[in-house]
């Protein structure tokens, strides 16, 4: 029978209140709902992600050279750096999740004693990495974790996502976990958006549009 895993996206000091430079509203709050969910029999493989960026990270708005580039409103055009003619725009950011960082901990609420393995995204400078997968380039992929391997290797079939932020990073991961060819669903009160209202809402029709399942913590411990 294939196994189950719970996959914690990017609970880092640097996306939670009340210091972090990308803090996500509420984002401290979903902690103790994790907690729970680590605890529990249902979930055979407990894996938690970072993003592990260096300084000079593409996303990052400080690394742009027009000096109207400005965190969260603007944005950038990011080319395969193996194929220009692969191309797609991201939004642009605060510093966040520097490599040996404060900010990229995980949140010291986390009980980090049941995760079996930390899996580091987004070091590599050239392209962003929501996914705890892979970047968005397929032809050819830039960047990719050791999450799929690791999956694979422990039998797993099915994944649960939770986690910041729901619709980027949270996201990402589900619909990835999709095209690797697991079953993926989102435990929608363990996760927090960036944007909890139309970006939310955008995010889980996009989902469910995918084939991605939304369910709560009480239909999982019940």
């Amino acid at each position: 029978m294939d196994k189950v895993a719970l996959i914690i996206v990017d609970m880092q000091e640097d996306f939670c209140p009340p210091n972090g430079s990308l803090a996500v509203t509420g984002g401290r709050e979903i902690v103790p709902t994790i907690n729970r969910l680590l605890s529990s029999p249902v979930f055979d493989v407990k894996v938690a992600t970072k993003d592990w960026h260096p300084t000079d990270h593409i996303s990052f708005a400080a690394n742009h050279p027009d000096p109207n580039n400005r965190p969260f409103e603007s944005f950038a055009k990011i080319v395969n750096p193996h194929n220009p003619a692969e191309s797609y725009e991201t939004r642009l950011w605060p510093v966040h999740c520097v490599q040996d960082t404060p900010g990229a901990s995980l949140v010291p609420e986390l009980d980090i004693s049941k995760v079996d393995k930390v899996i580091e995204k987004g070091q590599d400078k050239r392209v962003e990495m929501y996914s705890a997968f892979a970047d968005p380039f397929e032809k050819p992929r830039v960047a990719e974790s050791a999450l799929r391997g690791y999956l694979k290797e422990s039998g797993v079939g099915k994944v649960y996502v939770v986690g910041l932020a729901m619709e980027y990073c949270v996201k990402a991961t589900a619909v990835d976990a999709l095209k690797e060819g697991f079953k993926a669903y989102i435990i929608e009160d363990a996760t927090k958006a960036v944007d909890p209202g139309e970006g939310w809402r955008d995010a889980k029709a996009e989902m469910e549009g995918k084939g991605i399942v939304f369910v709560d913590e009480q239909s999982i411990l019940t």
